[in-house]
């Protein structure tokens, strides 16, 4: 097992990724376990009485053991990303008055280092070759020396549970978007301080932010495909949104024409009124007979994907030339106008 000290010194994130890879390759993937600790996990623990609900809702500890695992077993790099206070954080840095969470923490004396609390539950603690990253003390996990680690192994899918949905989860998958990685939640393997920040996160905000919102035999069984020659979307597939919700069926795939981008036909039927023009390109991920897809189900019907869409119509999304535009905005700023 290895813990860095080195703390954070790299630069960059993953090169910007070209959404044709529908899989998880495995020298490129990585799953990161975030806060999997007894102060969130176990009984007794300082947040338990805000989490067991969702914990045990979702059977979350028996989910990540299984997905920890199951990477394990796949040769696919697990990393632990724990939290931990010392008197230095709040004394010196006063961490307690920077938010609302800081001070929920702080007076309940959760993640208090070298504390049961703090520890990594008994089902759950690093082995062999997995690596512990230096303890974050915010949302984000990015903000310790995880980017170090992810670009020394050649990471560019990164694939996120633990604690909490809607903060620590949440901010780091934020963050690895922005980065440019491929994300990807683990919903069963996911945990919150409650039902509806766990709803809100894994519903609408996850699949805004991410690429796919999966469970963990999904992740598995994904993974395992990855190893053979890649899939190409196929006639009966089952589309699914970023939030894992049912579309339709493929009716037809359409390879790009002269005047027409690559699309599938999902015909209408309950979910929908009208048939859907479906971009290939809006297609992420591939496991077995489902496709899914880079928005929710919720925002399909809004999408203009009534009809196949033309080269004329995705040049005008793509908006003008950098060298064509005279100004970005409209204003000019006041101390430049002046001169």
């Amino acid at each position: 097992m290895h813990t860095d000290r080195r703390g954070r010194d790299g630069e960059g994130g993953a090169p910007y990724l070209l959404k044709g890879e529908l899989t998880f390759p495995r020298d490129r993937t990585a799953l990161l376990v975030i806060d999997p600790v007894n102060d969130f996990l176990s009984e007794g623990g300082a947040a338990w009485e805000m989490t067991k609900n969702t914990v045990r809702l979702h059977n979350v500890v028996e989910n990540l053991k299984r997905a920890i695992q199951g990477a394990r077993e796949r040769g696919i790099p697990v990393l632990f990303g724990p939290m931990a206070y010392t008197e230095e954080d709040y004394v010196h840095h006063e961490l307690h008055r920077r938010s609302g969470i800081n001070r929920i923490m702080f007076e309940r004396k959760m993640f208090l280092a070298g504390s049961w609390g703090a520890d990594f539950h008994p089902d759950l603690q690093p082995q062999g070759d997995d690596i512990v990253l230096l303890p974050h003390k915010g949302t984000d996990v990015f903000e310790t020396d995880l980017p170090d680690h992810l670009q020394r192994l050649g990471v560019t899918h990164l694939v996120i549970a633990g604690m909490t949905a809607n903060l620590c989860c949440e901010g780091t998958g934020r963050r690895a978007t922005e980065e440019g990685y491929d994300v990807t939640f683990l919903s069963n393997a996911i945990g919150s301080e409650s039902i509806p920040s766990y709803e809100a996160s894994i519903h609408l905000n996850y699949p805004l932010i991410g690429n796919a919102v999966m469970k963990v035999d999904e992740f598995l069984a994904a993974v395992d495909a990855s190893t053979e020659a890649p899939v190409p979307v196929r006639v009966g597939d089952t589309v699914r949104g970023s939030d894992h919700l049912e579309i339709g069926e493929v009716e037809k795939v359409v390879e790009a024409s002269e005047t027409h981008e690559a699309y599938m036909l999902v015909s209408r039927g309950v979910i929908f009124k009208t048939d859907t023009y479906i971009p290939l390109n809006a297609v992420v991920k591939h496991a077995g007979n489902e496709v899914f897809i880079n928005v929710p189900r919720l925002v399909v019907g809004q999408m203009p994907w009534s009809e196949p869409t033309t080269r004329k119509e995705r040049q005008e999304k793509q908006g003008p030339r950098a060298g064509e535009v005279e100004r970005l905005y409209g204003s000019r700023s006041p101390s430049i106008h002046g001169r």
